[in-house]
């Protein structure tokens, strides 16, 4: 028994440690990227998205607003009060719908740390986060212009934590506290990894996940979001080690929206803003989004 259990402790080591060669310098390129944006760049990207409120753009604004809110380093306890500024100042609806939407899916940093995917996982995340977002903006511009869909009462814009530090400080401060909050999650999620890789078949991920099972994948792999998705940095090695396994791009996808848009503590800040009805409009529009780009990848053949 002895013997069997040092066997199998060294097979895991092997496989968490090849793992975690390959994806480490994305993860730590990712907590940099987003550190530097968030010192430096804030500011600048939130300005942009402000300054729009005196240009006619129209519908057009969701493109923008998406595209900024993926730009954002910001979790979403510290989106919602600079997407309440933007409200008091008049930003239109649509367009905050817009930004949290594609904010909440993703970031700098997890675009960064998502390379490890490869290049066509990587352009399908960016480019379904940011659809989803300027999919979300135009709903609620055509089907709730005649109401107000935020209530940001009682959100004030966050200080500034690092202010009175010089920049260097405050860079190092702020990736102190990206590693702090990611890297047990990213170091659990190779160890998942790692389990999946010694005792889960290939040939049942590709049953559950792969193109001849499209259909019901997808429908497996969006509702697996739901509970495996704690943090973005604990995902990305389970989904590398889905894909090698057979998983197809589209039930990657749906698993890539429904979990950030469902991760439980956006859920929570999701749910202060939007109240009962608008939440439950916010899950629908999640649910069949995550769906929606699962059959058009898989079945456009991307």
């Amino acid at each position: 028994m002895v013997e069997i259990l040092k066997r199998e402790l060294i097979y895991l080591w092997y496989y968490f440690e090849l793992q975690f060669r390959q994806i480490a310098g994305y993860w730590i390129l990712g907590m940099a990227m987003g550190s530097f944006i968030s010192v430096f760049e804030k500011e600048k990207i939130h300005g942009l998205f402000a300054a729009m409120r005196d240009k006619k753009l129209g519908i057009l604004g969701v493109i923008p607003a998406s595209l900024i809110g993926i730009a954002s380093p910001l979790c979403m306890y510290g989106t919602i009060p600079v997407a309440a500024s933007f409200s008091e100042k008049g930003v239109d609806d649509g367009w905050l719908a817009a930004f949290m939407m594609s904010s909440i899916l993703l970031n700098p940093q997890l675009l960064l740390y998502s390379a490890a995917l490869g290049v066509p996982a990587l352009v399908i995340r960016f480019a379904s986060c940011f659809l989803c977002g300027a999919a979300a903006g135009l709903c609620v511009r055509f089907f709730f212009k005649k109401r107000k869909f935020f209530n940001f009462t009682g959100f004030a814009a966050p200080e500034n934590r690092d202010a009175a530090l010089n920049p260097v400080l405050r860079f190092l401060k702020n990736l102190g506290r990206n590693v702090k909050s990611t890297g047990l999650y990213f170091l659990a999620g190779i160890v998942l990894s790692a389990l999946f890789q010694r005792y889960v078949p290939e040939e049942t991920v590709a049953s559950l996940f792969g193109k001849g099972n499209r259909g019901f994948g997808l429908l497996i792999a969006a509702t697996a979001g739901v509970p495996l998705y704690v943090c973005g940095g604990g995902t990305v090695p389970l989904l590398q080690q889905w894909l090698t396994a057979g998983m197809s791009m589209g039930s990657a996808a749906a698993f890539m929206i429904t979990g950030p848009a469902t991760k439980i503590t956006n859920l929570g800040a999701v749910k202060i803003v939007l109240g009962v009805k608008h939440f439950l409009f916010y899950l629908a529009f999640t649910a069949m989004s995550a769906l929606a780009a699962g059959f058009i990848i898989d079945y456009g053949n991307l």
